[in-house]
């Protein structure tokens, strides 16, 4: 099981998906799921942030409702299990869980003690709570569904972020993106692009929306912020 590793929390024990660079020590990428769970696509990822020098953990959030999810975004069965996941998860109970996740990225004896974490849709929303509630080095969140209703905690986010938005998100109203696009505007080290025409997971593997030009841009600009934040 070299892939994978047991977070200790204070509330339970619950697995993770690692991947590991050919060089250590590393920085931490924790990489939040959306409603699939830790399924192949962010899998591929987590190999993928492996490949350009981090180690990449992958936490399973459902743990608490039903452990090791690993759902297909083309089955509609999955879907209906993912969404009724999803509507029980408890944000503050998995923010605690995120945070033990980055302590324990941090004690990895190959960790350089850089942790970001880099969310998809549910997972993008965490990453989001997380960095406003937790210590981190920086966050990156692709499509949050929800983040307007967690605005008020914009005062406490001190890490760097890095937000992006399909400007067609039929989860994410244009009303809730122009929310949240006002309340980062005075946070120096807050970035928010928007993808003019795009649906969600438009730069996620397998995305129904997806659109490669669209996440060549994304993911490139991902990229850039982690080498910044984290190398």
């Amino acid at each position: 099981m070299e892939n994978r590793i047991v977070i200790e929390s204070p509330d339970g024990r619950f697995g993770a998906y690692i991947s590991r660079p050919a060089t250590l020590p590393a920085p931490v990428v924790v990489v939040l799921q959306e409603l699939f769970g830790v399924n192949a696509d962010i899998r591929v990822t987590c190999d993928e942030l492996a490949a350009q020098g981090y180690t990449a953990i992958a936490p399973d959030l459902f743990w608490r409702q039903e452990p090791d999810v690993d759902l297909d975004v083309r089955s509609e069965a999955d879907w209906q299990r993912g969404l009724r996941l999803y509507g029980a998860y408890d944000r503050d109970a998995g923010a605690r869980d995120i945070a033990q996740t980055i302590r324990a990225a941090v004690k990895l004896p190959q960790s350089t003690g850089r942790v970001a974490l880099q969310g998809y849709c549910l997972g993008a929303l965490m990453a989001f709570i997380t960095a406003a509630r937790h210590e981190v080095d920086a966050a990156v969140a692709y499509h949050g569904g929800d983040t307007e209703k967690y605005l008020g905690e914009v005062g406490s986010l001190r890490a760097p972020l890095l937000m992006h938005l399909g400007e067609e998100d039929e989860f994410i109203s244009k009303a809730a993106q122009a929310e949240i696009k006002a309340a980062l505007a005075g946070k120096p080290n807050a970035t928010v692009y928007s993808y003019p025409g795009q649906r969600p997971a438009c730069s996620r593997h397998n995305g129904t929306h997806y659109t490669a030009a669209s996440a060549t841009l994304a993911n490139g600009r991902t990229k850039e912020f982690l080498h910044r934040h984290l190398q």
